[in-house]
């Protein structure tokens, strides 16, 4: 695990609730592609249930992270691609089962015309830094 500095409020920028607006470490670069709600056989999860998607969106980011040694301790970034920003609730009680109010990356959140497919309510993607 890289040791990550996370910076909640830089001076001047007014305080994130939900993020933290800068993170900051060294070590090696992990880019995770975008998750979607599928399962580990390609099935769709949770149609039309945005806590459900999100769930397993969260539960394939991990998966993605191990396979490259990391954890959700060494996120720090994550991008959120939401069809409809009323999912964003579901989302961080996903997010929050797997990282804690003291460890949040950055984040951005981006409401999408639509995602690779119809039935995805929501996509994310994570960036984490492991040490060397």
């Amino acid at each position: 695990m890289s040791e990550l500095t996370r910076i909640p409020a830089p001076g001047g920028v007014f305080p994130a609730a939900q993020y933290s607006h800068v993170v900051m470490g060294t070590g090696r670069l992990v880019a995770v592609a975008g998750q979607v709600a599928v399962d580990e056989d390609g099935k769709p999860v949770g149609e039309g249930d945005p806590e459900a998607q999100a769930r397993q969106v969260f539960e394939n980011l991990r998966r993605c992270l191990a396979a490259a040694g990391a954890s959700f301790d060494d996120v720090v970034k994550l991008t959120y691609f939401v069809t409809d920003m009323a999912h964003m609730p579901a989302i961080r009680a996903a997010r929050a089962d797997h990282i804690p109010d003291d460890r949040l990356p950055a984040a951005s959140a981006v409401q999408v015309a639509a995602l690779v497919r119809p039935e995805f309510m929501l996509e994310v993607e994570a960036l984490a830094m492991l040490a060397e």
